[in-house]
């Protein structure tokens, strides 16, 4: 119940960020890629912010012997840059482009009730579940 609690108030405070910030309006994010007409670089602004955050936390909380809400660090061992990590980073980054949201702003813009935001959340919750049919599949087949 304590990791639920922890996720629910780690989510609302990201998604205040992403609101004070103005990142949930995929048109703050078409204007960050649109580098040869009238780009907007607040996007650089609020990744500087989440970068220095990360790292000066990352190495005082990495200090402890375990985290907090857990019996163990569950860390990311894998190292290699494979074919399906580059063809989910061209997926994930088209969508985006052209979406002008990515998961995080998408949902937290669900409270807006605007219809785009259903419209990418749908659309990203179809991939995943094409995604896990097709996975699947191709595991069967091995």
């Amino acid at each position: 119940m304590k990791n639920r609690i922890a996720a629910l108030v780690v989510g609302f405070i990201f998604a205040i960020g992403l609101g004070i910030s103005g990142m949930t309006q995929p048109e703050k994010v078409v204007g960050f890629l649109d580098v040869f007409g009238d780009w907007d670089p607040s996007l650089i602004l609020v990744m500087v912010g989440a970068v220095l955050v990360h790292a000066v936390t990352y190495k005082i909380i990495r200090k402890r012997d375990t985290p907090l809400l857990s019996p163990q660090w569950h860390v990311p061992t894998k190292k290699e840059i494979t074919p399906a990590l580059i063809t989910g980073a061209l997926i994930f980054g088209i969508g985006w482009g052209l979406g002008g949201l990515c998961p995080g702003p998408a949902i937290t813009s669900l409270a807006s009730f605007d219809s785009t935001p259903y419209l990418f959340v749908g659309s990203m919750i179809a991939g995943m579940y094409l995604f896990k049919k097709v996975d699947n599949k191709l595991k069967l087949q091995k």
